[in-house]
């Protein structure tokens, strides 16, 4: 039985439903390779990107205590992340979707060919293959649209969850590291201060000595 013979033979409900799983097979198509596509790309760049955003926001607080940088730059990295996944995500549940309900699709489709075998035979009163060949092979043929729509879509939602997952590492990961940077400037600022402070202590204390001198100096003469 070709295709011109069943698309003959089906009705108006078994043509929508061979429409909706069309549709579906096409966005999902669309859907995955775009989104794979685009998963793979921000996977090469969240570390850079995230570095480059945080040295701006860093920028911004170079006259802000330790305490207010640390937490300044802890939410703009769980901000930043949230964005991140939110952006990986896009397209997922379009595939997640497809994948569940195609083979339901397709299932109902067997189910309402093989009720028009059954009123086929209702109707001749004879069980021969002339009166099923037609509905059976009407459910057979929607039974395996559903599931050549469901394989790609749950093929490609594998794929994207995989790629978002080494994104979600690469920039934890990263802020990890930007965080812990955070606390070491925020620790050598005020050793630097410590320093600068000690230096100064230390050019002073001449000049106070020789006050000291000149002073005793002073109240020496005095008393001869």
């Amino acid at each position: 039985m070709d295709f011109m013979h069943y698309w003959h033979i089906s009705d108006l409900v078994t043509k929508s439903l061979f429409f909706l799983l069309l549709g579906l097979s096409l966005i999902s198509w669309v859907t995955g390779i775009v989104r794979v596509i685009q998963s793979r790309k921000l996977a090469t760049i969240v570390a850079d990107d995230l570095t480059q955003k945080i040295a701006v926001k860093r920028a911004e607080l170079i006259d802000s205590d330790a305490a207010t940088r640390r937490l300044v730059t802890e939410q703009a990295l769980l901000k930043h992340i949230s964005r991140y996944r939110y952006m990986s995500e896009r397209g997922l549940p379009i595939l997640g979707t497809t994948a569940a309900i195609a083979p339901f699709i397709g299932l109902f489709g067997t189910v309402w060919g093989i009720f028009h075998a059954l009123r086929n035979i209702g109707a001749s009163g004879q069980a021969g293959l002339s009166q099923v060949a037609g509905p059976i092979g009407e459910a057979l043929i929607m039974t395996g649209l559903g599931i050549a729509v469901a394989i790609p879509a749950v093929v490609f939602y594998n794929l994207a969850v995989r790629v978002n997952r080494r994104i979600m590492y690469y920039a934890n990961d990263k802020a990890h590291d930007l965080l812990a940077d955070s606390v070491s400037l925020t620790a050598v600022a005020p050793t630097q201060l410590g320093s600068a402070r000690t230096e100064s202590l230390i050019k002073s204390a001449p000049t106070q000595t020789s006050k000291a001198d000149n002073q005793y100096r002073n109240v020496s003469s005095s008393n001869l």
